[in-house]
C-alpha cells in the first residue's frame, strides 16, 4: 500500500454537497477512501455523493448535517461509524464568507460566520476527538503512533493576509488556525493520539470564491470582479489561482500516513500568497 492510499480509511467530510467540500470528497475516495458526506444541503449532498461514488468506485454516502448543532455532530459521527464500522479521519471544511466593510459590519452576519466557521469547527474537533481517541466509539485504538485518526480543518489564506472587505471573515478562520494547534497539543498530552492540522486554501473559482470577486468590487474596492481576480493572482507567487484539485491534494496528504508525523500544523495551499 502507497502512503497516499487510504484504502480502509473512513473519512468524515462536512460541508461535502459542492465547491471544496466534494472536491476534497472525490479526492479521498479515488485514494481509497469510503466518505461520508454531510451538509445541511440534505438534496445536494445526496445527489454528490452518488455521484461521487459512481465515478470513483469508492463506498461513498452522505448525511444531513447542520455544524452548528451539536446533536447533527453526534448523529453524523454515529451514523459514519454504524455505515464503514469506524471513523479514521474528520475534515471540518464548511464554512460561509459574508463579504463587508468595517464600517458596514453587520452583527448578524458576523455572528453566523462564527457560528458555522468557529463553532461549527470546535464541534467537528469535539466529536472527533471523541470518537477517535483511546476506547472511542471509531474503533481506533489511540495509539501513540497516531493509529488514533486525524483531523483536517480548513482555514484559509485570509488568516495569513489582510484582504479588504473579509475582516470577520479573516477573523474566523485565524480562530481556525489556533484551533487546530490548541486541539494538537491537548490530544497530544491526553494520549488521545489523533494529529490535528488545517490547511490554508488559496482562492479558488468556486461559488464562493466568484461571489467574493464580484462582492469585493461592488463594495468599491476593486473596478469589476476580473480586476480583483488579477489582484490576487498579482499577489501570488504561482501565477494563477488555486484549483479544487490543489486543495483536495493537500487534504489527501493530511489524512495519508505520509503525513505521520505532522501535527498541529498549517499548511499553506495558496501559491505563496500567504508567504
Amino acid at each position: 500500500m502507497g502512503q497516499l492510499d487510504l484504502t480502509d480509511k473512513r473519512v468524515l467530510v462536512t460541508g461535502g454537497a459542492r465547491g471544496l467540500g466534494a472536491g476534497m470528497a472525490r479526492a479521498l475516495a479515488t485514494a481509497g477512501a469510503s466518505v461520508m458526506l454531510g451538509d445541511v444541503l440534505k438534496d445536494a449532498v445526496e445527489q454528490t455523493a452518488v455521484d461521487i461514488a459512481a465515478a470513483t468506485g469508492a463506498r461513498v454516502a452522505s448525511t444531513s448535517m447542520d455544524v452548528t448543532s451539536d446533536g447533527d455532530w453526534a448523529a453524523a459521527v454515529a451514523h459514519t461509524v454504524a455505515e464503514f464500522g469506524g471513523l479514521d479521519v474528520v475534515v471540518n471544511n464548511a464554512g460561509i464568507e459574508v463579504t463587508q466593510l468595517l464600517v458596514d459590519t453587520d452583527p448578524d452576519d458576523i455572528r453566523r460566520m462564527l457560528d458555522v466557521n468557529i463553532i461549527g469547527t470546535m464541534l467537528g474537533i469535539k466529536h472527533g476527538l471523541r470518537a477517535m481517541r483511546r476506547g472511542g466509539t471509531a474503533g481506533g485504538d489511540g495509539g501513540d503512533g497516531g493509529d488514533g485518526g486525524a483531523i483536517v480543518n480548513v482555514a484559509s489564506v485570509a488568516a495569513t493576509i489582510a484582504f479588504p472587505g473579509i475582516a470577520g471573515y479573516s477573523a474566523t478562520k485565524s480562530a481556525v488556525d489556533r484551533l487546530t494547534r490548541v486541539a494538537a497539543a491537548e490530544s497530544g498530552r491526553l494520549g488521545y493520539g489523533v494529529r490535528v492540522n488545517c490547511v490554508y486554501p488559496g482562492l479558488v473559482a468556486t461559488e464562493m470564491g466568484t461571489k467574493l470577486a464580484v462582492e469585493t468590487s461592488r463594495l468599491g474596492l476593486f473596478d469589476g470582479p476580473e480586476a480583483a481576480v488579477e489582484a490576487v493572482v498579482a499577489l501570488t507567487p504561482s501565477g494563477r489561482l488555486g484549483e479544487v484539485a490543489d486543495m483536495a491534494d493537500a487534504v489527501v496528504f493530511l489524512a495519508s500516513d505520509a503525513s505521520r508525523f505532522v501535527n498541529g500544523a498549517g499548511l499553506s495551499v495558496d501559491g505563496g500568497m500567504g508567504m
